[in-house]
């Protein structure tokens, strides 16, 4: 992928991820586009990453059993595409590809319990709310447990909010609900190497906001309403996943920050408090006393061949 772009995606999306992480991402990116290499320790650090991502990967799969799927939802939030896999071992999750597993495990008559397993700093907001909202559609069809394991903040947040329970680990954190987008005014930089863009437009204000020119008072005012939307559709719609009310979410779940386990759970922000492992014995320990109407009709097919 072209680095230009990659970093102009970085810089004039709206994001829904705590803020540190981004900086680093976008750190990155303008260490690409300036052709310098990465140092020895920084890849090392990369694929240390990589292996224990790959590692928790083959543990999650295991833990797919029973009736029971398990959903990676791992590394920065993307739409299409894990654009940002290559940038650090973190990872990243598509919400496309999300939705695609998600739809095969409802379809699959032998699941009768989904656990989405959460860790993940937030990331693009685009293709959040439309995920979110099939995970809460879908509570109506099987129980879709989430945890966060040990991070769920910001577009994490808003998908994990959406299961029928949401738990945290001991140690985890949850929240930073907001939104955000950035710009750079490099003009000053351009200015100094002698370099001068003009742009040749039509609509008005088809180029306001670029990274070449002072962001204009008009254009800030525009892009702060747009970062409002988001930010009302996000509240929006953990307000209904999780069955408070709206001045709730705004006031009293952080307003922007992290919440540690025990006051995540005296926000109401989860239902719990457990380890990874907690949690599936509990789905575990539900699926062997109660099944679900499509279980129960499998097995009505199965005794009814054997008959």
């Amino acid at each position: 992928m072209n680095r230009s772009i990659l970093l102009a995606d970085a810089l004039n999306t709206h994001w829904a991820v705590i803020p540190e992480r981004l900086a680093t991402y976008s750190s990155v990116l303008h260490r690409w586009a300036s052709g310098q290499a990465a140092t020895h320790d920084v890849l090392a650090s990369i694929e240390a990453d990589k292996t224990a991502r790959a590692a928790r990967s083959q543990s999650t799969q295991l833990a797919s059993s029973g009736g029971i799927a398990v959903l990676k939802l791992y590394g920065v939030i993307t739409q299409r595409g894990n654009m940002l896999d290559d940038l650090s071992g973190a990872g990243a999750t598509s919400t496309q590809k999300f939705s695609n597993a998600l739809r095969e495990a409802l379809a699959d008559d032998s699941i009768g319990q989904i656990l989405i397993d959460i860790d993940s700093p937030g990331g693009n907001v685009y293709g959040v709310g439309e995920l979110a909202a099939e995970i809460f559609a879908a509570r109506g069809q099987k129980p879709i447990v989430a945890i966060a394991n040990s991070l769920a903040a910001s577009a994490a947040y808003w998908i994990g909010a959406q299961a029928s329970e949401f738990y945290v680990t001991p140690g985890g954190e949850v929240g930073s609900i907001g939104v955000y987008m950035m710009h750079q005014d490099c003009s000053a930089y351009m200015e100094a190497e002698g370099i001068k863009t003009t742009f040749i437009q039509a609509g008005a204000h088809k180029t306001e906001g670029n990274g070449y020119a002072p962001l204009g008072a008009e254009a800030q005012e525009f892009l702060q309403s747009r970062t409002n939307d988001y930010y009302t559709a996000f509240i929006k719609a953990v307000a209904k996943g999780r069955g408070v009310n709206l001045d709730a979410v705004r006031n009293d779940m952080g307003q922007g920050r992290c919440f540690g386990a025990d006051a995540a759970l005296a926000a109401k922000m989860v239902d719990g408090i457990a380890t990874f492992d907690d949690v599936l014995r509990k789905m575990q320990k539900q699926a062997k006393s109660t099944r679900t109407a499509p279980q129960l009709a499998r097995a009505q097919r199965e005794l009814s061949i054997l008959g």
